[in-house]
């Protein structure tokens, strides 16, 4: 059985569309131009201290790059944006670690406290 060859670009490009990355964000991160990131993703086999420098800049490791698949792409990042915290992939908890009516308890007890120190400012004043 023969060992598919990943086209580097192609994959750099997948992944950072994937990440939701401009290209331009890429190559601030690099120290490179947008133009050299996009002959970057054109490229078939990308050389490895510089597909190690786009891994690191994209958060990912050379392998994932080396070895993408579509199918890996969506497991990798789904691993990678999912933790214990029951948080999601764009970041909204709905399981919140503290009580709401707490908060507002907490509001409503600092708005008593600042109208108490205003009618004691007015008081001193007449």
């Amino acid at each position: 059985m023969s060992e598919k060859l990943v086209h580097h670009g192609k994959a750099v490009k997948r992944i950072r569309e994937i990440l939701g990355k401009k290209q331009e964000d890429l190559a601030t991160d690099l120290g490179m131009t947008q133009q050299n990131v996009s002959l970057l993703e054109s490229k078939e086999i990308i050389d490895p201290k510089v597909l190690d420098d786009v891994a690191k800049a994209l958060k990912i490791t050379p392998d994932t790059i080396r070895n993408f698949t579509e199918d890996a792409a969506v497991q990798i990042i789904a691993n990678s944006f999912t933790s214990n915290d029951n948080s999601t992939l764009y970041g909204i908890n709905y399981q919140p670690t503290f009580n709401p009516l707490d908060k507002i308890i907490e509001l409503y007890e600092r708005m008593i406290k600042e109208r108490d120190e205003l009618i004691a400012k007015l008081q001193e004043k007449k």
